[in-house]
């Protein structure tokens, strides 16, 4: 949160897998989720031939629609606990075709997708759905509030990520990173030990092609206590505020510092692809003066930055709030990286 922003169970038989029509989720640990396409792009396009996307973008499916189709909304009904991220119904897909499924999926770009606190399945699903229909599969990484209240927790969960990009079905991937408000912090983790191992983690550094932030959290200790009033409690805003702060003061050394430190480390981010920036003035988790200092930190560095701010919007919701021009600005952004499959118009 804030201007912070093992080896896995991929096998098969060990991971929990949803048939979503034109993708296959897959639960690699607790807080992420693989989704790919489980058919080359030539079955793709006889089963679903191309026709103009939605706003919406999407997918085209292979049977019933989609739950992921439906519109954007906060106040999703659907049971995140039962379910999380996932809810169509289990697949059936034979061992050797997912082994098929698998080794075409290992050529495709991967998205990097950290949600907000507490987001709901089909919001979420909106904007996994925007990447999958470009060619790309997509890892959705949830984040806890622990993560960011006890931030040597926030760390271990960063170096749990970074091993699951090292492991050889994504090792060898183009990478492209888009990460909403406390995703942010999450994301920071994981350039924490990028920092820290600029050696022996180069080759993701190398690999990310560009970088998507929306809605960060940033400014004070006092941006990020309104956040989680405003996130956890939202009837105890002012509460939750008040004790936020106290706790921060009374555990500096394990909260504060460790947050002045993620600071620096994504103002002197070790990945210097292009970067998008979304936000809002009217947004209390985000000081948009201290935001648009540190776009211009990274143009100084010489990276390409880009950005959008609306007068009025609502954290991590600008894609519901602005369809058009979100998406818009997200797809021009996107044709100037340097992945083909990137190209399809949303």
């Amino acid at each position: 949160m804030g201007n912070l922003a093992l080896s896995t169970g991929t096998d098969a038989a060990m991971s929990d897998q949803v048939s979503g029509g034109s993708f296959i989720a897959r639960r690699i640990s607790n807080g992420i989720t693989y989704y790919y396409a489980p058919f080359s792009d030539t079955a793709d396009q006889m089963l679903c031939p191309a026709k103009e996307s939605q706003t919406s973008a999407a997918l085209c499916p292979l049977s019933s629609p989609s739950p992921s189709a439906l519109p954007l909304s906060d106040s999703s009904s659907a049971d995140a606990s039962s379910s999380p991220l996932l809810s169509d119904s289990p697949s059936h897909t034979p061992v050797s075709s997912q082994n098929q499924s698998d080794s075409a999926s290992t050529s495709r770009p991967l998205l990097l997708f950290f949600s907000w606190l507490g987001a709901q399945p089909g919001a979420v699903a909106k904007y996994r759905d925007l990447y999958l229909d470009r060619g790309m599969d997509v890892l959705v990484v949830q984040s806890s509030v622990m993560h960011f209240l006890w931030p040597r927790w926030g760390l271990d969960y960063g170096l749990e990520i970074l091993k699951v990009l090292e492991d050889p079905q994504f090792s060898g991937r183009a990478v492209l990173v888009h990460a909403s408000s406390i995703g942010g912090y999450t994301f920071t983790q994981i350039l924490t030990h990028i920092a820290q191992g600029p050696k022996k983690h180069a080759g993701l550094a190398q690999r990310v092609k560009g970088h998507i932030y929306d809605s960060l959290v940033v400014g004070t200790l006092e941006h990020m206590a309104i956040g989680l009033g405003k996130t956890l409690v939202p009837c105890l805003e002012g509460f939750v505020k008040n004790a936020a702060m106290f706790y921060f003061w009374l555990f500096k050394t394990h909260t504060a510092d460790f947050y002045d430190n993620s600071i620096q480390v994504f103002h002197k981010s070790p990945i210097t692809a292009p970067a998008l920036f979304f936000f809002s003035e009217n947004d209390a988790l985000c000081n948009p003066v201290v935001m648009e200092k540190c776009i211009d930190l990274w143009r100084k560095r010489g990276m390409t930055v880009e950005s959008r701010k609306w007068k009025e919007s609502i954290h991590a919701a600008h894609m519901r709030c602005h369809p058009e021009d979100y998406i818009s600005t997200l797809e021009k952004f996107l044709n100037s990286l340097p992945i083909s499959s990137l190209k399809a118009k949303m």
